[in-house]
């Protein structure tokens, strides 16, 4: 059972056309199956207002939908958001009469141009996704699995459950995990996909685990349930932000900023920058409110909430 996720950006609701809704809080899942093929749509319900529904939707993807009714800032913003993450693959939906002229050099350069454009038809579009969903390849390996925490809370009669995707690995029933950052254990008693009770789970599975040994209040969202020990946690950063052609503020000493890695999304500051006469580019050190897990050579984006139209400043590689 192979799955896609893609970030839907563009009006509240588009995808209530799409597929069927499923979990709902500052981001709204939607289902979309067909026999064995699945796909997880993901909307940032409370963005624009926030950005960290905008980055958490993105992050969990490996695909998008842009929705484009009009070219505003909110448009920009999404633009920066899924090329800095990387999402290389999606589709472009123009509506309101706007014409591909109108987006073209807005998006030149950056993974968009690559997107393919689509008509806006629902129809289309469910059989776009699924085709592309019946081409994921899952391969179950023994590599630890990591699994990244959205939502967390406790089902009477079973207990402990966490929902999230898989980042890495494969995880399978009855593994002792850990749960980071933090030092607490617990161990899978069961996983389902697409509310189907199975035996393990690979990347780009979204999963709902229920743990043994460990209580819904002990879980947040942004952690890792993990059998990988080369994952790192840590509130300090040192290396160069890789700053979006769009962003014309300097970094500065005690700036305050957002990283965002995964399902973490932590505030922190910068302790000091080091330009090097290249300012699109420049080394600092980071430090956080609290600790974040990931694998050394991870990349997070760096967001600044006070910045106005644009609050993606740009990427660090986590070291």
């Amino acid at each position: 059972m192979p799955n896609l996720n893609v970030a839907v950006l563009g009006p509240h609701g588009y995808a209530k056309a799409i597929g069927k809704a499923g979990t709902e809080s500052d981001i709204t899942f939607y289902n979309l199956k067909k026999g064995e093929d699945t796909v997880t749509i993901i909307e940032p319900s409370r963005y624009p207002e926030r950005v960290a529904p905008l980055y958490y939707a993105v992050a969990m993807s490996q695909s998008a939908i842009l929705v484009v009714d009009a070219i505003t800032p909110e448009f920009g913003e999404c633009v920066v958001m899924l090329d800095c993450a990387g999402i290389k693959s999606g589709y472009v939906i123009l509506r309101n009469y706007i014409d591909k002229s109108q987006i073209d050099p807005l998006i030149k350069g950056t993974v968009i141009e690559n997107y393919t454009f689509m008509e806006d038809d629902s129809i289309i579009l469910r059989e776009s996704l699924l085709a592309a969903a019946a081409k994921v390849e899952r391969v179950i390996s023994d590599i630890p699995g990591t699994v990244m925490v959205d939502h967390h809370f406790n089902v009477k009669g079973i207990g402990t459950v966490i929902l999230g995707g898989v980042v890495k690995g494969t995880i399978r029933t009855h593994d002792s995990v850990k749960v980071l950052p933090g030092e607490r254990t617990a161990q899978i008693r069961s996983i389902q996909r697409h509310d189907d009770d199975c035996t393990d789970a690979v990347p780009y599975d979204r999963v709902g685990l229920a743990l043994k040994n460990i209580t819904a209040d002990e879980i947040d969202r942004g952690q890792v349930v993990t059998t990988d020990d080369s994952i790192k946690t840590g509130d300090s950063f040192k290396g160069r932000i890789k700053i979006v052609k769009y962003w014309n503020v300097p970094m500065k000493d005690s700036m305050v900023i957002h990283i965002g890695h995964w399902m973490s999304y932590v505030s922190g500051k910068i302790d000091s920058v080091t330009d090097d006469s290249d300012p699109k580019n420049p080394e600092v050190e980071i430090s956080l409110e609290k600790d974040i897990a990931y694998f050394p050579g991870d990349k997070a984006i760096v967001h600044h909430l006070d910045a106005g139209k644009l609050r993606v400043v740009g990427t660090i590689v986590l070291e």
